[in-house]
């Protein structure tokens, strides 16, 4: 089924169908050594869920985990729309935009 129909258009249900469709298509490009298509795939997938989550719970200046990278940790500059620009901790110090649907809060310990 084409996609004639923006993430940002879509309803929550049409939504979960989509990232659904493309886990399915992700699963299926792995199983035959695809490894690019999978990466694509599995990017696609991630910015669709970022239209189920809510912006306002992610803020500038905080740091957050990215999802699928254990120790890498991203700082938010600003956000635009569903994507947050910032840059890794410890990487090359560039900025970049991610879904905030690959973010993840980090857990604080309170004393």
């Amino acid at each position: 089924m084409p996609q004639d129909k923006r993430y940002s258009q879509m309803a929550d249900y049409e939504l979960k169908q989509e990232i659904a469709r493309l886990h399915e298509q992700a699963r299926k490009a792995e199983q035959m050594g695809m490894v690019n298509e999978f990466a694509v795939l599995e990017r696609k997938a991630a910015m669709a869920r970022a239209y189920l989550l809510n912006s306002e719970d992610f803020k500038p200046g905080e740091i957050y985990q990215v999802e699928g990278d254990p120790g890498v940790y991203f700082k938010i500059n600003y956000l635009n729309g569903v994507f947050a620009w910032g840059f890794r901790l410890n990487g090359t110090g560039g900025e970049e935009a991610l879904p905030i649907s690959m973010l993840n809060k980090l857990q604080q310990n309170q004393d």
